[in-house]
């Protein structure tokens, strides 16, 4: 982790006391959240740096990838996948509507519910990806020691 530089500054004051500085070299520590964004920012920024040449980031490429399915899931159904709000999933679906590789669409059976498409373009862009992504994947997995990844899965499945 990033060390603080000089532990005598003080912070300054807010309304009432001020935290302790040893309060945040304990949360700097400690805090389970602030580890897993630092992990999340960084293996984003991964596979972002692989997926650069199809014009593709891995957010981009995960919701891509959650529309591959036999049928067109609806928005909620990839909100709850992806574990996103659904005004922060249809934001993430604009650029890649704009792009051509989804379509939204109005559920046939209920009106109020829309179903989320991925395009020919898109599954042929998936299609090129996930070899980069399996590739980049593998290379990842094998900076973990062995069995490592799958406890890794199963702990942060415990998270949601």
């Amino acid at each position: 982790m990033a060390e603080f530089s000089d532990a005598s500054q003080a912070l300054p004051e807010a309304a009432g006391e001020a935290l302790p500085f040893d309060k945040t070299i304990e949360v700097r520590d400690a805090c389970l959240c602030l580890h897993v964004q630092r992990a999340a920012r960084a293996l984003a920024r991964r596979f972002d740096v692989v997926l650069k040449p199809l014009d593709l980031t891995s957010g981009q490429f995960s919701l891509l990838t959650s529309l591959n399915r036999p049928a067109p899931p609806t928005i909620g159904s990839v909100a709850d996948l992806l574990a996103m709000d659904r005004t922060t999933l249809t934001a993430n679906l604009k650029p890649l509507e704009r792009r051509g590789l989804i379509e939204v669409a109005i559920d046939k059976d209920d009106k109020r519910s829309r179903r989320l498409i991925i395009t020919p373009a898109g599954r042929a862009l998936l299609a090129k990806a996930f070899p980069i992504w399996r590739d980049a994947h593998t290379a990842l997995e094998f900076k973990i020691s062995h069995g490592s990844a799958d406890d890794l899965r199963r702990m942060l499945g415990a998270l949601l």
